[in-house]
């Protein structure tokens, strides 16, 4: 008889790394995008802004699914569609 073997897993291993709420590399994403704003158009209101959009849309996609920008950067290497009576 075999018996089954439990082995403990941490709720920290499962867990995306945050940033106030949203994955690490999409918010570092949003505040240099914001800093490039506003070193381009010198304005201070306009960085903050297109920071805190960014940052919205960051959490937003963070909550729906942390790996999100994941399957977005693969998604371009594989078909739209497969087809299997197609031959190659």
């Amino acid at each position: 008889m075999m018996t089954p073997m439990f082995h403990p897993v941490y709720r920290c291993m499962n867990k995306p790394l945050t940033i106030c709420g949203a994955e690490r590399n999409l918010f570092f994403l949003s505040m240099v995008i914001g800093a490039i704003t506003f070193n381009f158009f010198g304005s201070l209101l306009g960085g903050l802004m297109m920071f805190g959009v960014l940052y919205v849309f960051a959490r937003w996609a963070t909550a729906t699914d942390p790996q999100i920008l994941r399957i977005l950067m693969n998604s371009s290497t594989f078909r739209s569609q497969y087809d299997p009576a197609k031959r190659s």
